[in-house]
């Protein structure tokens, strides 16, 4: 996936408005208008980066005097101590800045660092790790950027892009006297003829009964190594097969182990941990 420039612009710019609405009296009181400086961006911890174009950007937006030179690569491997970028320019326009882009560069880097361990994780299994749609509100574009940067892949960006059934549409239709296999064929009779139809099952018998109403995608929802094992035998490859519900680094390797193609993680998004990167002035 490409850097989603036009997502960013408009996160940039909601982001210094709700930082810098009210200016920062703290810099303007204490900086001199014309001083000038350099900072480097550092990381604090090991990890896979994110987001550096945008965190440059950000310095750029604030004072287009400001050179900010990224010195790495989104998706490469970060070791403790490294720096990023270069920073240079006004030091009340870098100092304005900072905690946007650093908000930025963390968040996304954390995401990508993240799926980079899970990746790791299944290497040799054949399966591929992707994200879900939960992602921060107004920060889907880059979220499931920063998935990619770390070597996973997109699931759905929005409701648009998949049929999807789920619990509730099965639960909601059954009062209509619609087994898992009519729900299926409903949607294809109903939906655009060019969607993938994928269903969320939560047993063996879910996933037959998915497979014969014709389902492109079979989800298995919390189920065990075993279980997903035995759903991926039945399949036997007439439908891609995607294992989902609470897994983690502790068990990402059984469920890939099991056969499933997909595997998707919404804590990659949804919990995602910060990597440590911070901005070290240099002085003149």
């Amino acid at each position: 996936m490409e850097l989603p420039h036009a997502a960013l612009d408009d996160v940039i710019d909601r982001a210094l408005r709700e930082d810098l609405g009210l200016g920062d009296p703290t810099t303007d009181a204490l900086i001199p208008p014309g001083l000038r400086g350099a900072a480097n961006l550092v990381a604090r911890s090991p990890g896979v980066l994110a987001g550096i174009e945008g965190a440059c950007e950000v310095f750029r937006r604030v004072d287009p005097r400001i050179d900010a030179e990224p010195l790495v690569e989104d998706g490469q491997r970060l070791e403790s101590g490294q720096t990023i970028a270069r920073i240079s320019g006004s030091m009340a326009g870098i100092l304005k800045a900072e905690r946007t882009a650093l908000n930025l560069l963390q968040r996304m880097s954390g995401i990508a660092t993240m799926t980079a361990e899970l990746v790791d994780a299944v290497r040799g299994t054949g399966a591929r790790i992707i994200d879900t749609r939960k992602t921060a509100p107004g920060l889907r574009a880059l979220d499931k950027y920063a998935v990619t940067a770390g070597g996973g892949f997109n699931h759905r960006f929005n409701l648009g892009d998949l049929v999807l059934i789920k619990d509730n549409h099965i639960e909601a239709l059954a009062s209509e006297g619609l087994g898992l296999a009519d729900v299926v064929r409903r949607a294809r009779e109903n939906a655009r003829h060019n969607l993938r139809i994928e269903v969320e099952v939560e047993t063996v018998e879910q996933a037959a009964e998915a497979l014969e109403g014709g389902a492109d995608i079979i989800l298995l929802d919390n189920m065990s190594p075993d279980e997903m094992g035995r759903a991926v035998r039945l399949i036997d490859g007439r439908a891609l097969t995607e294992a989902s519900g609470e897994i983690n680094l502790k068990t990402v390797r059984a469920a890939a182990e099991s056969g499933v193609d997909l595997i998707s993680v919404g804590a990659l998004t949804h919990s995602v941990q910060a990597l440590n990167i911070g901005l070290d002035y240099e002085g003149q």
